[in-house]
């Protein structure tokens, strides 16, 4: 089997903002991947030059149109790009990625954001008990049978 082959496939989703820049800082976490990125944003093509990359529309729990066009989108891309594993730091196309990638037997990360440090985000919350691991970047938000706490991406 070649090299190629052997390197799995991984979709790296995230919102626009904090959740994408935190997302890129997770990139040498990615060396040994095929890394295919999709966000809301097409202007963050320019981060990821040379990387596959796809964007979907900006959607949230208010805009049901455009959260069923994003839904429709990522169903798209992960039955295209057949990725072995998801990692998300968040939101909404995070959520969804994660729980549509379970369909076609995706691996799935998600690493709530830095910015939650009170309690963890809505997202984080709701997609936690289907992700296969579920962080936080801050130590008193884990818990047993909650997010882990390995470290943050300051």
């Amino acid at each position: 089997m070649s090299d190629a082959r052997q390197r799995r496939k991984l979709l790296a989703v995230a919102s626009g903002g904090g959740h994408w820049i935190q997302l890129l800082r997770l990139r040498s976490a990615f060396s040994e991947c095929d890394v295919v990125f999709a966000t809301v944003d097409p202007a963050y093509q320019v981060d990821v030059q040379g990387a596959k990359f796809y964007s979907v529309p900006d959607a949230t729990r208010r805009t049901v149109f455009r959260l069923m066009l994003t839904t429709w989108e990522i169903f798209w891309i992960i039955f295209r790009e057949r990725p072995d594993a998801i990692i998300s730091t968040g939101a909404a196309p995070g959520y969804i990625a994660l729980r549509m990638g379970k369909l076609f037997g995706a691996r799935s990360i998600w690493v709530d954001s830095i910015a939650n440090s009170e309690e963890l985000s809505m997202s984080g919350a709701m997609v936690g008990r289907y992700a296969d691991l579920w962080l936080t970047q801050w130590p008193h938000l884990a818990k047993q049978g909650g997010p882990k706490y390995r470290g943050a991406v300051l």
